[in-house]
């Protein structure tokens, strides 16, 4: 007896130190304890053997406490002929008393059934060992596992370490993407993912093919040669990226089986056309900021993302469960799903990034290196993301900030000259009603920075169609029409503002965009006419008309109802315009004076006399304006002149130096004479 316990000692110590959290060990462990119960009765040394047989054991639990379960298996050799026939041994040890006595201590909780579980090896089979307890005090399974489920850990550590799967494995530690890391994603979808890849393959060579049809800009002119954008794009450094992206790499599938989605990893070399898309979105979007802000939440999402996959990686390689840093253990159902995975490490992920750091510690070396790495990189990056989004904030903000300080200014002035409160409450009103519609923008600040062509078209754009419903414009020429749209000044008014009143000089014309205008009574409160959008008045006052009864001067009281958009065209505009279009000029007088003779507010006599010294007046003033703005252009085109004159100078030096070499030895043989002809030849001078 002595003989077969210390056989059957020296055995369970060798399979002890297999894993000191697993269920297996705990299982050894108590079969160790009752073993030693059992023979109490026999010898005194037996107990003693066993106890020094569990002690070692918990030993050598100790050392291979920071060690992955691969490493456990590897040096234990577990599942070896001699390692599975230990487990069938240690049953006939456990139930070999058939008379337990009075001083045999058995836990009458504790049954063990031995069997055999066949694995896709069967020469692999080894035996399970299913406990039924039902003390609370044995703790070996899970809250809410099924019981019979006790030894999953231990078959999950041989199937990931099997020898023939060895080098798969290694190769999978260095996956980075979601489809790489968890392999769940690329075994169950994997048709979708064919499609998906083989339609981004077609789309990127169809790429290619558009590529050599795009032109370019060659000294200010748009090529649109086949041939040259063809030889443009294939000695462009893109080609050379665009070509490798599409090298089939995938045949390396045939050879290494089809869960190696790395291999497409050239298919990044596309990365920088993505930018170019940001690039080109954000300079034609209406909405930069919000694109700005869209770009920064798609960077972070994915750096998480990345991380993610990288902290599954390391824990498959160090093995799941093996302690608290790492991926949970897998043989619980709860985090055996998809789902739990991802999710449980997109959580891990954003913790350590973003430096909160509410996770368990590292427990090895490796693990402490990447968190390390982890926060310095989420510190760095962060840090910029952060600096970012205050930015972008900022100049969200900068129109809003300025319009501020414009009615902050107000404010104070207000205050400062003691203006009413009724009055103070109205400029705050108004400014709220700019700021809500928009209408703060002060349009010739914008504009400024574009060329006058551009100017002028985005004028028309906006303001010809509205310009055009005056009736003395109706019929001018589109030259006049762009010049006038050019100097339309928009005006907002606020509820109960008078836009002239009768008696008052009229120096400019309105348009209503937007709003209702009256024409009210000396009073103030009788209505005769609304205005509304497309209205227009005053445009006979601005033209002067000799002959008009009523002059230049406003015949009614004009009033905002509420909140007015007009657009407003001053008499020296209109005629610094008419200055260069004399016909357009006597037309428009000609339209007023019919307008005048259908209302009854013409002198016919007083039209028909001679032109008014006034009038020569003007016409001088004009003259003096037109030739100071033409001095002004010439001094321009003099500068410019003189400046061209520079460039070409240098230009014709650099084709002298260019060209003096090659002349000097063209004709270099001319200095000597021709023996044929016996004529002399020609000197330097010559």
């Amino acid at each position: 007896m002595n003989q077969h316990c210390a056989q059957v000692a020296k055995k369970t110590c060798a399979i002890l130190p297999f894993s000191r959290n697993s269920a297996a060990s705990k299982i050894l462990l108590e079969v160790g304890t009752d073993g030693a119960t059992l023979w109490a009765r026999h010898s005194k040394k037996d107990i003693e053997v066993l106890e020094q047989v569990q002690g070692r054991a918990m030993v050598l639990v100790k050392d291979l406490e920071h060690k992955s379960y691969g490493e456990w298996l590897r040096e234990l050799g577990l599942f070896s002929l001699e390692k599975r026939m230990l487990w069938i041994n240690l049953t006939p040890l456990h139930n070999c008393p058939k008379e337990p006595s009075s001083t045999t201590q058995v836990k009458p909780n504790l049954t063990m059934k031995v069997g055999v579980i066949e694995t896709h090896q069967s020469h692999m089979a080894v035996p399970s060992v299913v406990v039924h307890d039902t003390s609370k005090d044995l703790g070996l399974m899970h809250k809410g596992e099924n019981r019979q489920q006790c030894l999953p850990g231990v078959f999950a550590c041989y199937n990931i370490n099997n020898n023939s799967n060895k080098d798969e494995e290694e190769k999978k530690r260095k996956k980075e993407k979601k489809r790489a890391c968890f392999d769940e994603l690329q075994h169950d979808y994997l048709v979708a993912w064919f499609i998906i890849d083989y339609v981004s393959d077609a789309i990127y060579v169809a790429d290619m093919f558009v590529r050599t049809r795009t032109g370019y800009l060659e000294q200010g002119l748009l090529v649109k040669e086949e041939q040259k954008l063809r030889e443009k794009y294939k000695k462009s450094f893109q080609f050379k990226l665009d070509f490798l992206s599409i090298i089939p790499t995938d045949l390396l599938y045939f050879k290494l089986g089809l869960n190696y989605p790395e291999l497409r990893i050239n298919r990044l070399l596309r990365v920088a056309r993505m930018f170019e898309f940001f690039q080109r979105t954000e300079t034609r979007t209406n909405y930069p900021n919000i694109f700005r802000i869209s770009n920064l939440v798609m960077y972070i999402v994915i750096i998480i993302h990345w991380n993610a996959c990288v902290y599954y990686s390391i824990s498959k390689a160090i093995g799941f469960g093996a302690d608290t840093w790492v991926y949970p253990n897998t043989s619980d159902p709860e985090f055996a799903r998809l789902t739990r995975k991802y999710v449980y490490s997109l959580y891990w992920s954003t913790l350590t990034l973003t430096t909160i750091g509410e996770t368990p510690p590292p427990v090895r070396d490796s693990e402490y290196f990447f968190v390390v790495v982890d926060f310095l990189v989420g510190v760095l990056i962060f840090a910029t993301i952060v600096g970012n989004v205050g930015s972008m904030i900022s100049n969200m903000n900068a129109a809003r900030a300025e319009f501020q300080a414009k009615i902050d200014a107000i404010k104070q002035y207000m205050h400062f000259r003691n203006v009413s409160k009724d009055m103070e409450k109205r400029v705050i009103k108004w400014f709220d009603y700019l700021w809500t519609n928009k209408k703060a923008v002060d349009e010739r600040e914008v504009l400024k920075y574009l060329p006058d062509k551009l100017r002028a078209e985005i004028a028309i754009n906006v303001h010809l169609e509205t310009l055009k419903k005056v009736r003395i414009f109706a019929d001018c020429e589109a030259g006049l029409l762009v010049e006038l749209v050019l100097k339309l000044q928009p005006q907002v008014y606020s509820p109960g503002d008078y836009i002239c009143r009768k008696g008052d000089i009229g120096r400019e014309m309105y348009i209503i965009k937007e709003g209702k205008l009256a024409v009210v009574a000396d009073d103030g409160i009788t209505q005769f006419v609304v205005l509304s959008d497309g209205s227009y008045f005053g445009e006979i006052s601005i033209l002067n008309i000799k002959g008009s009864k009523a002059g230049n001067r406003r015949t009614a009281n004009i009033k905002s109802i509420g909140y007015s958009d007009l657009f407003c065209l001053s008499k020296d505009d209109l005629m610094e315009a008419l200055t260069e279009y004399p016909d357009a000029k006597a037309m428009l007088e000609e339209k007023g004076k019919q307008i005048l003779m259908k209302d009854g507010l013409l002198d016919i006599e007083i039209a028909n006399l001679g032109s008014d010294p006034k009038d020569l007046e003007e016409k001088v003033a004009y003259m003096e304006r037109a030739m100071d703005r033409l001095q002004t252009k010439f001094a321009r085109l003099l500068a410019e002149y003189e400046g061209a004159q520079q460039k070409v100078k240098k230009r014709l030096t650099q084709i002298e130096k260019i060209l003096k070499p090659v002349i000097e030895e063209e004709f270099a043989d001319l200095e000597e004479a021709d023996p044929s002809t016996d004529k002399p030849g020609l000197s330097k001078a010559e």
